[in-house]
């Protein structure tokens, strides 16, 4: 099992970061198989895609919330990262509550 569990939607209050508050977290190391995901669905050629992150955070996002780790935002990074057998994966997380 790549993630701990596969979600479709956002199930904590909205967080209100914008890119600016994003950047400003420090990025830290997450397990896979620690992260809930927020999206059942991939665009492949976002996975497939070399310049994916290019206009983007470098990093994934992931919401802690109620104990769990959210994947708001980088699935294709988490998925690339299982690929390449690699269980880790860098994000800037932000804790609710």
């Amino acid at each position: 099992m790549i993630f701990k569990r596969v979600g479709d939607s956002r199930p904590y209050p909205d967080h209100g970061l914008t890119t600016k508050g994003w950047a400003a977290l420090p990025p830290r190391t997450v397990r896979l198989d620690e992260l809930v995901t927020t999206k059942d669905t991939l665009q492949l050629v976002a996975l497939l895609n070399e310049d994916s992150t290019f206009f983007g955070d470098l990093f994934a996002h992931v919401v802690e919330w109620n104990g769990e780790l959210y994947l708001e935002d980088g699935l294709h990074r988490a998925l690339r990262a299982a690929l390449q057998q690699r269980n880790v994966l860098h994000a800037r997380v932000h804790t609710l509550g």
